[in-house]
């Protein structure tokens, strides 16, 4: 496995921001127009559908088809062995699923090689920061998008959270790793298995009574469901790296964008969804993102498991106490409200008052001497919180990790 210490921070940043990657959210009632205009997009047009009505035409039928014939067992076993990019598929896939597969992993005509190499370069030189942000400012926020918090608890992942965070945290590894899109990287590979599991869910979750008891959609995961969890990581993150006043220069923060571009095309997100510039993308979050934040009982459930989940694989600085506060600086105080967080009054005036001095100091804008006396006895903390990120959840990981397609929903939710 290439650059193990920097998978330590990216694939664990992934940890929580990939559990919205796989199970996305659905926007709240109260916001019911689509007014984004595809002339925003990628490619600059589109039907302009409302995205809360679209959904996957090819996975979806495909999915539910080996759902439905048991052949999914023997399908994930096989694709188990797929991991490159460039690979032949293994013998013995259904013809229909291979055709898919096929079509699924070409790039785009759009694919700029030359901004995926510089997203790189941003990756190396802010993975630290990417780890927290993924972790708190994203994963946590998926647990306040209320579908989204109830499509992942109710379904079959939310039987096993570790399971589910360590095969979810894979997207947010590889789309940071050198050669992600190419031949003998895994990025493709994994938006594709992700892109299935989808499609699993879609045909699974409508079967679970529990659910139906809460949802207020007949069919979760659409289109706009995804762009709202695509927001919660890529945009979410840039927004909070300016919040922190990380100078990124506008080379590296255009690739970073269409690294994320490319990944919303490969999860099978249309073109004409998919945002052009940083701009579009933060009017199209305002939209869809911002105003549907809310707390529900399994998203309070899942914030609890994933705080205590993380103390206790570290079982040493990331304790709930700082795991808490950490989430309450990142998302404020009505968020962790929300999520009864408990206020941590060391922690929380010491992310307050000092996080910012600290990143100045690590971005070389604020001598450490000249830093405030406080800083220092807290500053090999944060450093180290920097370092873990959130990954060590995947503390007990199995190599190579494998994204399936569903058989069923959560047994026991």
């Amino acid at each position: 496995m290439e650059e193990p210490s920097r998978r330590n921070i990216l694939l664990a940043g992934g940890v929580l921001g990939a559990l919205g990657a796989m199970s996305a959210a659905t926007p709240a009632q109260a916001s019911r127009l689509w007014t984004w205009s595809p002339a925003g997009s990628v490619v600059g047009a589109g039907a302009g559908a409302d995205p809360r009505w679209v959904w996957d035409a090819e996975a979806d039928p495909l999915v539910a088809s080996l759902i439905d014939s048991g052949a999914v067992p023997q399908v994930n076993k096989l694709l188990k062995s797929w991991t490159k990019n460039g690979q032949t598929l293994p013998a013995g896939l259904p013809a229909d699923l291979k055709a898919f597969i096929e079509k699924a992993r070409q790039l785009p005509a759009w694919t700029d090689k030359a901004k995926l190499a510089k997203a790189y370069t941003f990756n190396q030189k802010r993975g630290t920061y990417l780890g927290v942000s993924y972790g708190f400012a994203s994963g946590m926020m998926s647990t306040v998008i209320p579908h989204e918090a109830r499509a992942v608890y109710y379904s079959q992942g939310g039987a096993d959270m570790k399971d589910r965070i360590t095969k979810t945290a894979k997207l947010g590894y590889d789309v940071g790793t050198k050669n992600a899109f190419e031949p003998g990287g895994e990025m493709i590979v994994t938006c594709v298995k992700t892109r299935l599991a989808h499609a699993g869910v879609r045909h699974l979750l409508p079967q679970s009574a529990v659910w139906n008891k809460v949802a207020d959609e007949e069919i979760p995961i659409s289109q706009a469901d995804m762009m709202v969890t695509w927001h919660s990581l890529p945009t979410t993150v840039m927004q909070q790296l300016a919040k922190w006043k990380v100078s990124v220069p506008a080379d590296e923060s255009a690739a970073f964008l269409h690294s994320w571009q490319l990944t919303a095309h490969m999860l099978g997100i249309l073109d004409e969804y998919i945002p052009a510039s940083w701009d579009e993308a933060n009017a199209q979050a305002a939209q869809v993102l911002t105003p549907i934040l809310a707390a529900t009982p399994e998203g309070i459930k899942l914030a609890d498991i994933l705080l205590n989940l993380g103390a206790v694989l570290d079982a040493g600085l990331l304790t709930t106490h700082i795991l808490g506060a950490l989430t309450r600086y990142v998302l404020g105080d009505e968020i962790a409200g929300w999520l009864k967080i408990p206020r941590e009054p060391v922690w929380d005036a010491a992310f307050r008052e000092l996080w910012p001095i600290f990143v100045a100091v690590k971005e070389g804008l604020l001598k450490i001497t000249d830093a405030p006396p406080a800083l220092l006895g807290v500053y090999w903390a944060f450093d180290e919180i920097l370092r873990l990120g959130a990954l060590l959840f995947l503390s007990g990981a199995d190599f190579p990790i494998s994204i399936q397609i569903p058989v069923a929903n959560n047994p026991k939710p």
